[in-house]
């Protein structure tokens, strides 16, 4: 698990980011419900991935603790292009891996062209193509 950070359920709004069931996600909607007589609210949060995409619903106390992933933005230079992965170097720490070419981009990225990617829980996700 990459880094992450404790935060409480009521404090997220739209657009905070949330790890549920390990994955991290972005909030796109959050609903309160009144506490009853002697009980607390309890706050229903909407989440989409932020890899897959995929809708996640959780319900919650608005006071429990939950994990906030740290997105960590970095640059690094594409080296090679394999079909749809970019062999790319980070322009930091000059290690170099692998990044899946997300279909938006495809065509954009191009050997020598610098690319902001996220590091999140340990998984690193192509976000766009620098310009010069």
């Amino acid at each position: 698990m990459g880094e992450t950070k404790q935060a409480s359920v009521g404090s997220l709004t739209r657009g905070s980011y949330i790890v549920i069931e390990g994955v991290a996600c972005r909030v796109t909607g959050t609903q309160t419900s009144r506490p009853g007589k002697h009980g607390h609210a309890k706050v229903r949060l909407e989440a989409s991935g932020l890899i897959d995409g995929k809708k996640r619903i959780i319900v919650m106390p608005g006071h429990d603790h939950v994990a906030v992933p740290i997105v960590g933005k970095k640059t690094a230079q594409v080296l090679s292009i394999q079909g749809d992965t970019a062999n790319v170097m980070d322009s930091e720490t000059y290690e170099t891996f692998d990044l899946k070419i997300p279909d938006d981009l495809k065509g954009q990225v191009v050997e020598g062209a610098n690319v902001l990617y996220w590091d999140i829980l340990d998984q690193k996700v192509m976000k766009q193509v620098k310009s010069e």
